[in-house]
C-alpha cells in the first residue's frame, strides 16, 4: 500500500512528536571583587613559603576605611609533615587598586 501511495504522489502524513527537552544553561557566576586579591595573597604566600603547598583558602572579609579597602584571607599550608595556617591582610587604594600594604603572619594556636 505504501508503494502505491508514493506512486500516485500522495505522501502519508507523518507523526511529528516534538517533545520539549529542557536544556541546562551553564550558570554564569560573577567573579567576586576580592578574587584578584585572593590570587595575589596566594602568590605572595607561596613566595614566602616556597616549600609549602597551599591546601585551603578562605576569604575572611573586606573592610573599607577612608580611601582604602582591607581584604583578609586565611590560607592553610602543608610543608613536609607540618601543617599550619597563615593570615594575609592586604590593604589597597579603593579607587586605583594600588597596593598599600600586605601582611602575612602565621596563625598561632
Amino acid at each position: 500500500m505504501k508503494k502505491i501511495m508514493i506512486a500516485f504522489g500522495i505522501i502519508a502524513p507523518t507523526l511529528s512528536i516534538s517533545a520539549h527537552i529542557p536544556t541546562i544553561a551553564p550558570v554564569q557566576q560573577e567573579i567576586p571583587a576580592y578574587a584578584k586579591w585572593g590570587q595575589f595573597a596566594m602568590r605572595e604566600t607561596q613566595s614566602k613559603y616556597p616549600n609549602a603547598s597551599i591546601v585551603d583558602y578562605l576569604h575572611v572579609g573586606s573592610k573599607s576605611k577612608e580611601n582604602s579597602t582591607i581584604e583578609k584571607f586565611r590560607l592553610w599550608l602543608k610543608e613536609s609533615d607540618k601543617e599550619f595556617g597563615v593570615s594575609v591582610i592586604i590593604e589597597y587604594t579603593t579607587e586605583t587598586d594600588e597596593l598599600v600594604n600586605i601582611r602575612i603572619e602565621e596563625i598561632l594556636e
